[in-house]
């Protein structure tokens, strides 16, 4: 089991509720990574109020890094125990969570989790 934040309606932070959850094994092309930092942003506050409308339920946060647990087939550019960064798609306030691996970069040394999860962006912005 493992802990998320959901949202099963807009409004104010009184809607988010934190819930027990089996993550599946890596599927093909996903990783199974813990969580070790997530970013934490308006579009967070914008999804959770309804003004950037989500299909309910859903678990905010579209940026975070960690550690893979799990590589699932095909996703061969990583193996377990490597640290990893992303942007989208949502669903960072989790303890863990399955990503697709073509959104995941691997985390040199000298940059830690918490910088990479503050600073990672969507192919637009792009670091990924």
């Amino acid at each position: 089991m493992t802990g998320i934040t959901r949202v099963h309606a807009a409004g104010g932070p009184g809607v988010l509720s934190w819930e027990s959850v089996d993550v599946a094994a890596s599927r093909i092309g996903d990783l199974r990574v813990t969580q070790t930092a997530i970013g934490i942003n308006y579009i967070d506050v914008y999804h959770r109020s309804g003004l950037y409308a989500q299909t309910l339920p859903f678990i905010p946060g579209v940026e975070g890094a960690g550690v893979v647990e799990d590589v699932g087939p095909g996703a061969t550019r990583f193996q377990a125990g490597e640290r990893v960064a992303y942007a989208m798609p949502p669903g960072s306030y989790a303890e863990m969570r399955l990503l697709p691996a073509d959104r995941v970069i691997t985390l040199p040394d000298n940059v830690s989790d918490e910088v990479a999860a503050s600073m990672v962006q969507t192919p637009a912005g792009s670091l990924l």
